[in-house]
């Protein structure tokens, strides 16, 4: 990973808040990191990214803006709920039909390779390979009938992730629209001060490109996700972001707090400004999550118990798991999680045996952890990718002569597809929707990622009426479709 401390003269993006004062712009730094190249998807892109971490004076290009945003939209919502959202994104399109949604009396080239087990809530049944989860269905819901009808890992991607289509593809597969993250902090912000209201962990990625649909993209690259970059469960893990850059102290950096203060001084007697105090206030805020403890501490998981780690599971999807909640329970506002390596069209066999028994642990032992510390009723938790798996199996040719590739495996399929939601007042133990006897589309209530959305602003307490402003100045919906799922709520 390379860092580069490089000067440009950026201005301050203007927010889509309610009116407000406007900010400075002025000589900017950005740390640039290099991230390295991402793993190619069976499309062959991959996908070089880098994360700016611009720096005004003393802290994030942009972060006094956040706070302002985040203050201003608490006011006009009448208040904030002190609520929390854990996203588990499964990158490459996870099987409905191997998981949450199985098909035991279908023809045997749709009904898969495992049974279904019956759960704690009769007639929510899950794979067998989900015995854990299979305990606690009761913390959580299941929607079964949840599509957008595209097989694109980028369309798929950039539909969950921002509810739009907007000629998103393979072939254009560039950000049009803010992901729900992004709007969640510019409309939120983080629950305590201290912390970053939006974090992905260990990285915001989908379908290989970083921070691809979770990005500000409009509303602004401060709103991008913090990236904790490195392996939870390695015993050296450190989050980068968290340290100063080499040659920037705390000292040298209270040196240039107190120049920006001295600007500011100077600004005020100029013009008298009435915003001054306020600037001053989430320039501080946005300081003390630089060189305060609240971050350090969250992102510190070597302070948990070991049993408790060894519940998650010592790989890097459970303790990337573990340090999410650590992070809801410091008060970030949304958490993602990446656990990538979805895209089976041959082989899902040997690869579902070793991913899911990975999952069941990490999504049980998270709403377990969850509800021994109280944190259940707010903490929403939401699994799901970008799009399910053909019902009927292929035979692992993937165009060639049948097994060249592999054993058999599941295609792209974007006309059934599950999202697993729980906690944070949802109501557990639901299964809403179904699916054709086949699993090939939804049978009965049909949803769609904006009902997904919409649900998760409800808990969040966010409006989902919501809107941002175009390049062009045009105000456009965040959802399309701003009714949220009535039966979980």
């Amino acid at each position: 990973m390379k860092i580069e401390l490089s000067p440009a003269s950026v201005g301050m993006p203007r927010l889509n808040t309610p009116a407000g004062p406007s900010f400075f712009s002025g000589d900017t730094s950005l740390f640039r990191i290099n991230m390295g190249r991402t793993g190619q998807y069976c499309d062959g892109h991959s996908r070089r990214s880098f994360l700016q971490l611009g720096v005004a004076g003393m802290a994030s290009i942009g972060l006094p803006q956040l706070l302002q945003a985040r203050e201003e939209s608490a006011k006009s919502l009448g208040g904030k709920k002190d609520t929390r959202c854990i996203l588990l994104w499964l990158d490459g399109g996870p099987g409905h039909m191997d998981m949450y949604d199985m098909k035991p009396d279908a023809p045997a080239e749709y009904r898969g390779l495992w049974k279904p087990i019956k759960s704690k809530v009769p007639g929510f049944d899950v794979t067998e390979l989900y015995p854990k989860q299979a305990r606690i269905t009761d913390k959580f819901s299941m929607v079964r009938s949840l599509h957008h009808d595209t097989g694109d890992h980028f369309a798929g991607a950039h539909r969950m992730l921002t509810t739009k289509d907007m000629g998103v593809s393979g072939a254009k597969n560039e950000q049009m629209f803010p992901g729900i993250s992004a709007i969640v902090n510019r409309e939120a912000g983080s629950r305590r001060e201290g912390v970053p209201g939006h974090v992905a962990v260990p990285y915001g990625m989908s379908v290989g490109l970083r921070p691809g649909y979770f990005g500000g993209h409009l509303i602004g690259q401060q709103h991008n996700p913090f990236e904790t970059i490195h392996d939870p469960a390695s015993p050296a893990f450190k989050v980068p972001n968290l340290a100063l850059s080499s040659g920037l102290t705390l000292n040298k950096l209270d040196d240039r707090r107190n120049l920006m203060k001295h600007f500011d001084h100077v600004q005020e007697h100029l013009d008298r400004r009435p915003d001054t105090q306020a600037r001053n206030k989430f320039a501080e805020e946005a300081y003390q999550f630089v060189s305060g403890p609240a971050a350090k501490w969250a992102f510190d998981i070597s302070a948990e118990d070991p049993k408790l780690r060894d519940q998650y599971g010592r790989h890097p999807w459970g303790q990337s798991t573990l340090l999410a909640r650590r992070l809801a329970e410091a008060g970030s506002t949304f958490t993602s999680v990446h656990f990538g390596g979805w895209d089976h069209h041959w082989d899902l066999k040997e690869s579902y045996e070793r991913l899911l028994p990975i999952v069941d642990t990490a999504v049980s032992a998270l709403f377990n952890d969850l509800d021994d510390r109280g944190l259940l009723d707010s903490t929403l938790v939401v699994l799901c990718g970008e799009f399910g798996r053909t019902p009927r199996m292929n035979d692992g040719g993937n165009g060639g002569a049948p097994m060249s590739k592999g054993t058999p495996g599941r295609d792209h399929w974007g006309n059934a597809m599950f999202c697993l939601m729980g906690g944070g007042g949802i109501k557990g133990g639901q299964v809403i929707g179904s699916t054709d006897r086949l699993g090939e589309r939804p049978k009965d209530r049909p949803l769609t990622p904006c009902n997904i959305h919409a649900t998760i602003y409800d808990v969040l307490g966010i409006d989902p009426k919501l809107q941002v402003m175009d390049p062009t100045g045009r105000p456009v919906n965040v959802l399309d479709d701003p009714t949220p799922i009535h039966e979980l709520l």
